[in-house]
């Protein structure tokens, strides 16, 4: 987890923690701009004409499970092609490798999304 030190209105310090996997292109839950951020991200993991869709930009929750099934058919796809054997362009594995990654940022930031608080566990 990485700790990001952050002052409030009451200029008391704050800080918040973001779990390993968080994608680095988003910035931390309760920031300013957090949901921004996670919307325009989240954004690039669906189909470009998802962003014409401005029921999506103004419900980012909505929006990570859209990206959360776009990611998960394109495990699909990866496995399948895989297993018939097709030549691909992509090294299929390091792909589905990214996928995975990716489909496990999209579950973060859509828990954070629908208000879960990333704790820092004591260690020992």
């Amino acid at each position: 987890m990485t700790a990001i030190v952050h002052r409030s209105a009451a200029d008391v310090s704050v800080q918040i923690f973001v779990p390993q996997g968080w994608p680095e292109r988003v910035q931390p839950p309760s920031t300013p701009g957090w949901e921004a951020s996670a919307t325009h991200w989240l954004l690039g993991c669906c189909p470009p004409d998802f962003r014409e869709y401005t029921v999506l930009h103004r419900h980012p929750a909505v929006l990570a499970r859209f990206a959360a099934d776009s990611v998960e058919a394109q495990i699909r796809a990866t496995r399948q092609r895989r297993l018939d054997d097709q030549p691909s362009l992509l090294d299929d594995e390091a792909e589905e490798l990214h996928l995975l990654a990716t489909r496990k940022a999209i579950a973060l930031v859509e828990e954070a999304l629908r208000g879960k608080i990333f704790i820092r566990r004591a260690v020992g």
